[in-house]
């Protein structure tokens, strides 16, 4: 992903990931900012579901378990090779 695809918002660039599950059941967990991490949002996707999420002032970190392909900016990463 270049530059040119990332989101102008409010002035601040705005990444976005894509997540394409590669198995039932891969989950995608948001974590906060601040002084404690914490879990703020969850997603269950199902083989073959894709999702697009982005990094915002409440999101500062994404752990996804399970068989999955995922494209961000710095590269694509796919869980599914060792």
């Amino acid at each position: 992903m270049e530059q040119s695809d990332w989101s102008l918002v409010n002035g601040s660039v705005k990444e976005y990931v894509v997540i394409h599950a590669k198995e039932n059941g891969v989950h995608v967990i948001g974590l906060t900012r601040g002084e404690s991490t914490k879990f703020h949002h969850t997603e269950k996707l199902d083989k073959n579901e894709v999702m697009i999420a982005q990094f915002t002032e409440h999101t500062s970190a994404m752990k996804i378990r399970g068989k999955a392909v995922i494209y961000t900016a710095v590269g694509v990463i796919d869980t599914t090779k060792e």
